[in-house]
């Protein structure tokens, strides 16, 4: 079983986060927000194997799931608050 903070770690290990917010209680399956200049011209799908990458072998086996929403530093600057942050 994983925590949360560990994920947290690994993605911001494996790439530059502006900001990063992981959620979980069960240990194998997560949500998160990630917002990185990583994403920039990249689809949705795209972003999303990008934050995978960091985690490796541990998606599918110990990460069952992670839901995430990914943005642009300037995106997520137009959507913060609507999520409340």
């Amino acid at each position: 079983m994983f925590e949360a903070s560990e994920i947290k770690r690994l993605i911001e290990q494996g790439m530059p986060c502006e900001f990063i917010e992981i959620q979980g209680d069960d240990g194998v399956h997560f949500s998160g927000i990630v917002v990185s200049r990583e994403f920039e011209g990249k689809l949705k799908v795209r972003q999303h194997q990008t934050v995978y990458a960091t985690l490796g072998k541990l998606m599918g086996n110990e990460i069952h799931a992670l839901q995430l929403q990914t943005f642009t530093p300037e995106k997520w600057a137009e959507v913060r608050s609507d999520l409340g942050f």
